[in-house]
């Protein structure tokens, strides 16, 4: 049995990892391998069926906190968006030189990516950069580096990256502390992309009117609302990332789940959605309110997440992973060698998986909170799918919207992404034990 469940995983995540080639779309096949792991545990297994029933629930109650969790922030950000609460910032940005906009849109993206998540903010930057960057060519290279920023960014805030907010919800890591420890990593592994294209770019922005209109992408919808200016796109600005800001706060003051935290704030957004424009008439009103914007949110990613974690909360019942880390400990030995290598495997297969499989491998009497695994994995899971244009959510959607071919990110952004995440893991490595000594006084 244990080898079927295997074979199965494997098999599911080829399909997860080959999307384009097969034409399946992933979230069906991460369905599909949740549900069969399960089943075949179920079906073959020795232990009583209260109990596999009971692992069952256990696991649901942790996954469904992730995902309502995800399915708030998606539709907090959504609705920002439609109130284009982001122009307020955008705006703002008017220089010509292409290096000195380069730095100032990664920083812009790395802070931002740390409070929306790194997803939506490549979203957000790449719709930017459109109207910033008309050279195609120059374009690709912002949007290389907007994945690298996004990835760093999102890395080092429990609410950046699903992965740090997987680790998070999990307990694994605390709010201060992570934000404390990986700043500085995630900076060097943004900084030193940055400063080696200081030296190497070359060409010019273009011109405004010489740039092509496939303004493609997930959010096209927005063209029908034209340029007039949306009354309360401040407040709803404000409020949304104040909303997001506020989830670990609340966390931290009341104990109770994340979830509950980010629910809280889309009520509150919600309620203000309403109150905007009491005059306008329905159909007129439903793109800003939080039912259109619940319309909008990327709910197939969310069923991947779910299928993906159901699988692995499979493997983790049967034992498989507890048997796998034993393994990995007794072949390689180092765990910081293991963490490095999950993530520039993070690169090739979703993150969220291999993290998900880490937090099962690892077991929490033994590796506490703020444990350097859970630190580093943060880290590692988080930058290191820059590496690939395929390897984060932000990769895949910047991809899409900028049809970046993959050979041409591997030739071009690849090493500066892996300098970066290289940079970085040796700054974590150089500064936890000082860090760890602090936290032990």
């Amino acid at each position: 049995m244990v080898t079927f469940v295997i074979l199965v995983f494997i098999v599911g995540y080829l399909a997860i990892a080959l999307e384009h080639p097969i034409k399946i779309n992933k979230t069906a096949s991460a369905l599909l391998t949740g549900v069969i792991c399960w089943t075949l545990y179920a079906v073959f297994s020795h232990d009583a069926i209260e109990h596999i029933g009971e692992q069952l629930n256990h696991h649901l109650g942790q996954i469904s906190a992730i995902l309502f969790f995800l399915m708030g922030a998606m539709t907090i950000v959504e609705l920002v968006d439609a109130y284009q609460g982001f122009k307020v910032v955008t705006d703002r940005i008017n220089t010509k030189d292409p290096k000195k906009l380069m730095w100032i849109i990664c920083i812009v993206t790395f802070f931002l990516s740390a409070i929306l998540d790194n997803l939506t903010t490549s979203i957000v930057m790449i719709s930017l950069i459109r109207k910033l960057v008309p050279n195609k060519q120059m374009r690709l290279f912002f949007a290389g580096m907007i994945v690298i920023a996004a990835n760093a960014g999102g890395a080092w805030s429990p609410i950046g990256d699903v992965t740090t907010t997987m680790l998070w919800i999990g307990g694994q890591i605390s709010t201060g502390n992570i934000m404390v420890t990986l700043l500085l990593p995630s900076m060097v592994c943004l900084i030193v992309p940055l400063i080696y294209l200081q030296f190497t770019l070359k060409g010019e922005l273009g011109h405004a009117g010489s740039h092509d209109h496939s303004q493609g992408g997930s959010h096209g919808h927005h063209g029908s609302h034209g340029h007039k200016p949306i009354k309360g796109s401040t407040t709803m600005l404000i409020l949304g990332v104040g909303g997001l800001v506020s989830v670990p706060i609340f966390k931290t003051i009341t104990h109770l789940p994340p979830y509950l935290g980010m629910l809280l704030a889309l009520g509150v957004l919600w309620v203000v959605s309403e109150l905007i424009n009491p005059d306008m008439d329905e159909a007129d009103k439903r793109p800003y309110t939080a039912a259109g914007a619940l319309t909008r949110i990327d709910v197939p990613s969310v069923l991947f997440f779910l299928g993906i974690l159901l699988a692995v909360s499979a493997l983790e019942s049967m034992e498989i992973l507890h048997h796998f880390s034993l393994w990995l400990d007794e072949t390689i030995g180092d765990q910081r060698m293991i963490i490095t290598l999950i993530g520039i495997l993070s690169s090739i297969v979703d993150n969220v998986p291999l993290v998900a499989a880490s937090m099962g491998m690892y077991d929490m009497g033994i590796y506490p909170q703020d444990h350097l695994i859970w630190e580093y994995l943060a880290y590692c899971a988080g930058t290191g799918g820059s590496i690939l244009i395929i390897g984060s959510a932000a990769g895949v959607a910047v991809m899409g919207m900028e049809k970046i071919d993959f050979i041409w990110y591997l030739k071009k952004i690849s090493l500066l992404a892996m300098l970066g995440y290289f940079a970085g893991a040796v700054i974590y490595l150089l500064i936890q034990p000082f860090l760890a000594v602090h936290h032990a006084v």
